[in-house]
């Protein structure tokens, strides 16, 4: 049985991802010399990072699967707790990866090893919460979750705008800018 709310969660996490990568990508290319940095491309990908998943994805996870599994599995408890507990800690680590950006932008040179170490804690920690939602939440939802818990938690998930478009298209806009402003293979730009 599909489940539209963890396909719209799996999608989500497809587009982080790629945002990261892309970031991890640009990152890579600078140390390597074949880019120069372009901060105001790195900051909205983190801005794109923080409105998104942090701001939409995460709180739409905690009320509406989240909630409804807690009521049903006492085995999803324990990592539900772990899941929300990093949902929360999720603007202290966007806020950290900002500063490091900021001190790189500063510092010029002598500053990209911080932000890559920041990037790199960040990716990892985003890799490893993607991927305990998606090979552990997953399969207990699906054991302990009524077809009437699937419809009112799809409902809900579906009802939201989508959230890679944001109201009035401001994610749609970010992304599009993120697109045209990087360089392949990230994106369309020059480079």
């Amino acid at each position: 049985m599909s489940n539209k709310s963890l396909d719209i969660i799996h999608d989500e996490h497809r587009a982080l991802a790629a945002m990261l990568s892309g970031l991890r990508g640009l990152v890579a290319s600078i140390e390597a010399g074949r880019l120069k940095p372009d901060f105001e491309l790195m900051a909205s990908m983190i801005e794109y990072i923080e409105m998104v998943p942090e701001k939409v994805h995460h709180p739409k996870e905690d009320t509406y699967l989240f909630a409804r599994l807690r009521e049903r599995s006492a085995e999803a408890l324990p990592v539900i707790e772990r899941l929300e507990a990093e949902h929360r800690e999720g603007d202290a680590r966007i806020a950290t990866l900002r500063s490091a950006l900021e001190v790189y932008r500063r510092e010029g040179e002598t500053g990209l090893a911080g932000f890559q170490a920041a990037l790199k804690t960040y990716i990892e920690h985003e890799w490893q919460h993607m991927n305990t939602e998606e090979h552990l939440i997953f399969p207990l939802a699906r054991k302990h979750l009524s077809a009437e818990d699937w419809a009112q938690i799809d409902a809900a998930f579906l009802a939201n705008d989508n959230p890679w478009q944001g109201p009035a298209g401001k994610y749609a806009a970010l992304f599009t800018r993120i697109v045209n402003t990087a360089p392949a293979p990230v994106g369309l730009g020059d480079g």
